[in-house]
């Protein structure tokens, strides 16, 4: 994407909130953004969490700082609104390791499986799949499907690993992985420990096995959040993308959260390079032009709605996968 036209002397932060005032818009920030993203966005979170908090809302634009798939989430939720993402070039390593056309292909070779997907993936992967998870709902979830279901998890053969070590459920796994928790080191965590011994470890559950063998906690980045507030001790070695430390120590400024390492014995090759390419000039421009826009075919939109219907029913606790009728996808 090209360097966005600004005039010289603009105060970015005035002008989004006037801007975000007369387009009547909500900002969103993903834990992943930077600090001072976090700091003027309307909601901080999740991304399901904040494109359902859009979605309750009146704006009329949803200006999403996040990766382009969270975005396209906001749009499934709220086609009336304008939904706008700073960068479209924030893509993201699962949803890249994912093409709808391969995706597409997998599954008919595989005919018996349903298509339990993670949320980190592509609209069109999402139309492709019978029931969307996140990493909070994903083992409440998979409790519902029957033993005997044959299941297809992906993008992310991590979060897949994950859940069929902690359930027993054999799952034929998508070989995706995040680049960031890929990045982490098992050596140089070690070291950490050693470091600080008595610090937990809390990690997402996209790391590797051999970085969830030494966490404390595994859950996703609202879950590990939570934890850091409720712990106790003063000090927390967290494995996930380190901007989400930036509300840890909002909560808790005196705790020592220390990112994981990775090989070079430090955490910047773990700062999520799609997530940083959403900039407050960015930001403005998008608000400004209302540009670039996520725009999505109806009836893609509606398969992948449906996805994410069954999952946030069976999240709910209030329905069960035999209440939904046939999930099956069985194409048109």
């Amino acid at each position: 994407m090209n360097a966005p036209t600004i005039p010289a002397g603009t105060d970015l932060l005035a002008e989004i909130d006037r801007l975000r005032k007369e387009r009547n818009a909500v900002i969103l920030a993903h834990y992943y953004q930077k600090p001072e993203i976090q700091d003027l966005a309307d909601f901080v979170g999740d991304s399901l969490d904040l494109s359902k908090k859009a979605a309750d809302t009146d704006a009329d634009v949803i200006a999403f700082c996040g990766v382009r798939f969270m975005a396209e989430t906001a749009k499934i939720l709220s086609p009336e609104k304008v939904v706008v993402l700073p960068d479209m070039d924030a893509g993201c390593s699962l949803e890249d390791s994912c093409p709808p056309d391969q995706f597409a292909k997998f599954r008919a070779e595989h005919p018996d499986h349903i298509a339990l997907t993670y949320i980190n993936c592509s609209i069109g992967v999402k139309a492709l799949s019978d029931i969307i998870v996140t990493s909070s709902s994903a083992e409440k979830i998979l409790s519902q499907i029957p033993a005997d279901q044959k299941i297809i998890f992906g993008p992310d053969k991590h979060l897949g690993g994950y859940l069929a070590r902690k359930t027993g459920r054999d799952m034929l796994l998508w070989p995706g992985v995040c680049i960031v928790h890929e990045a982490f080191s098992e050596t140089e965590l070690l070291k950490l420990k050693a470091k600080h011994p008595q610090a937990p470890v809390a990690a997402h559950p996209e790391c590797p096995a051999y970085i969830l063998d030494h966490a404390d906690y595994v859950g996703s980045t609202s879950g590990i959040l939570k934890f850091a507030e409720e712990m106790d001790g003063n000090t927390l070695i967290v494995a996930t993308e380190p901007h989400i430390i930036h509300q840890m120590n909002k909560a808790k400024p005196d705790v020592d959260f220390i990112g994981a390492p990775g090989a070079d014995g430090n955490c910047n090759c773990n700062i999520c390079p799609y997530m940083a390419l959403n900039t407050l000039e960015k930001l403005y421009v998008a608000l400004r032009d209302l540009e670039p826009r996520i725009e999505i075919a109806e009836d893609v939109r509606l398969k992948a709605k449906t996805s994410l219907d069954r999952m946030l029913a069976m999240a709910s606790g209030t329905v069960g996968m035999g209440d939904l009728g046939p999930v099956r996808v069985t194409g048109d």
